[in-house]
């Protein structure tokens, strides 16, 4: 015949489970617990235990058991269930996902490692967030060789940190080929519960080219949208700044390297209007030029979702959002001295320096 263990407890122990099994704030498992082990060392057997107590057998010879192999503490937690968590090496899984890529796949994601690993999804998930590692996203970036960078970079950030008296700084620059595109069917609007919907293919019904100056003092914008892109445009626009553009002003026009603005005729004009002044950024560095962020909130706000079955449509949309702007303009403040980015410049290169030469070695 099978005999429960023997419990014995100390004055000190018999104290501590009295108070757990009378007091208010004990949870009413943790108190039935306390009894069990009370009335054990009172020398009652499971069976008589449960009787008193209303419960089942079993559960008067499991906490006895438990509490004779940790004590109290035993008692308080139930035991975890299921299968016990798998620990992963968080090292190879930051290694891995740093330092190699699967077979035949350019990243990981949280399942394929997973896999690998022999651990969930949501577990690589934590640690890729607790680590800032995100597979999924590719930044591009394009550092400029120009082997001027250093003073162009200087002579613009000081254009736009330090403007010169009596003066206007304009950035001007093209948005090429932009599209009047219409959709092939009518979209849904927008309602509760639902996005406002667009076909994913388009009719193309032509191009236009907008050249735009924007005016760093106050951002004001002058633009003109035309079909062509060539000097012929670019010094119809620049006649267009000079009749828009206050003549006892000095104009200090930055834009990019594009051979239609350093074209003889243009060259030519410019010597006969001695006010203009041309700064030119460094190559593969148009991000310098402020007009680029202008381009960028028309392309979001009115273009990229917009529906235009003609090119005078598009113009006429192109213009309206323009003259919105210029009711209300907010100037763009530039904040990065020349000498941080010409710092960070330069860490680029050592560290794209380094992985050209680990590659070739």
């Amino acid at each position: 015949m099978r005999v429960a263990p023997k419990i014995e407890l100390t004055d000190e122990e018999r104290a501590a489970l009295t108070k757990l099994w009378r007091s208010g704030l004990t949870s009413v498992r943790l108190a039935q617990r306390a009894r069990i082990i009370l009335l054990a060392d009172q020398g009652l057997n499971n069976k008589n235990i449960a009787a008193q107590l209303g419960i089942g057998r079993m559960q008067p010879a499991r906490w006895r058991e438990r509490y004779l192999q940790g004590g109290i503490k035993a008692i308080e937690r139930d035991l975890p269930r299921g299968a016990p968590p798998v620990k992963v090496d968080v090292a190879q899984l930051v290694q891995l996902t740093t330092q190699s890529s699967p077979e035949a796949i350019t990243h990981w994601s949280t399942r394929k490692m997973g896999t690998l690993l022999g651990v969930s999804a949501s577990t690589v998930m934590r640690h890729w967030h607790a680590h800032g590692l995100k597979p999924h996203l590719v930044h591009s970036f394009k550092v400029s060789r120009d082997p001027q960078f250093a003073q162009k970079l200087e002579d613009i950030v000081g254009l736009y940190m330090s403007p010169p008296e009596h003066a206007l700084v304009l950035c001007c620059d093209e948005k090429s080929q932009v599209q009047a595109l219409d959709r092939t069917q009518p979209g849904l609007p927008l309602k509760k519960g639902r996005a406002q919907t667009m076909t994913h293919d388009y009719k193309r019904h032509g191009t236009t080219t907008l050249f735009a100056a924007l005016n760093v003092l106050d951002g004001q914008v002058i633009s003109q949208c035309q079909q062509r892109h060539t000097h012929v445009q670019w010094l119809k626009f620049l006649k267009q700044i000079d009749r828009e553009t206050p003549k006892d002003k000095t104009l200090h026009l930055i834009a990019d390297n594009y051979a239609t603005h350093k074209h003889p005729v243009v060259q030519d004009w410019l010597a006969k209007h001695p006010r203009f002044h041309m700064h030119f950024t460094p190559t593969s560095a148009s991000w310098l030029n402020m007009v680029e962020r202008f381009f960028r909130d028309l392309t979001t706000e009115r273009l990229r979702r917009g529906v235009f079955t003609s090119v005078p449509q598009l113009v006429a949309a192109i213009d309206e959002y323009v003259a919105h702007h210029n009711t209300n303009p907010k100037p763009f403040i530039w904040t990065k001295s020349a000498r941080d980015i010409l710092q960070k410049v330069i860490r680029a290169n050592s560290r794209l320096s380094s992985k050209q030469n680990g590659t070739l070695h």
